[in-house]
């Protein structure tokens, strides 16, 4: 789109929009130009008034592409160069954009296998390796033990004998008879 600011010296503005790119994506940029009086054996002074998704050094790429084209189209009428050209660099950064985000995507793919090749990796065994584990793994198989031993004997001090059970209680001594009669 384009919007004429002024007559006398003629000014104007132009919009240039990128093709859209991955998810719609697009960079746009409003070139301000102006005639100079002795345009086109003399340069148009040009600028760029705003822009959309632009990095600092695209807009100075942009601004020295503008100066290489319109040195190389001195003494003929330039403006449709100029703004083909831009359209050219905005359609470039697009895909630019869109290149450092696979990229940005296979690192991240290749970091995730790094770390998943690493998970899986361990450590080597080596026979002081094994050696040094199966004296921890044999301890602790031993302490494992001693507690489960200890445990028992505890429950075995409270646990009373059948001769010490028909002792306490005297109605144990007829229990079995009334089973059998019922």
């Amino acid at each position: 789109s384009s919007t004429v600011l002024s007559e006398n010296p003629t000014t104007f503005t132009i919009t240039v929009t990128s093709e859209a790119g991955e998810n719609d994506e697009t960079v746009q940029t409003t070139l301000k130009f102006t005639y100079r009086e002795k345009y086109p054996d003399e340069t148009p002074l040009y600028e760029i008034v705003s822009q959309e998704n632009l990095e600092d050094n695209d807009v100075t790429d942009i601004i020295k592409l503008l100066e290489q084209q319109a040195e190389e189209n001195l003494g003929m009428v330039m403006i449709f160069t100029l703004v083909s050209a831009v359209q050219e660099k905005l359609n470039e950064i697009v895909d630019q954009m869109k290149t450092r985000r696979e990229e940005e995507k296979k690192q991240k793919e290749r970091e995730a296998e790094e770390e998943e090749k690493q998970r899986f990796h361990g450590t080597p065994v080596t026979i002081e390796n094994f050696l040094n584990w199966k004296a921890k793994f044999d301890a602790e198989l031993l302490e494992i033990k001693r507690k489960k031993m200890k445990e028992e004997e505890q429950a075995g001090k409270n646990k009373l004998s059948g001769k010490q059970l028909f002792e306490m209680d005297h109605n144990l001594d007829t229990s079995d008879i009334q089973f059998l009669e019922e």
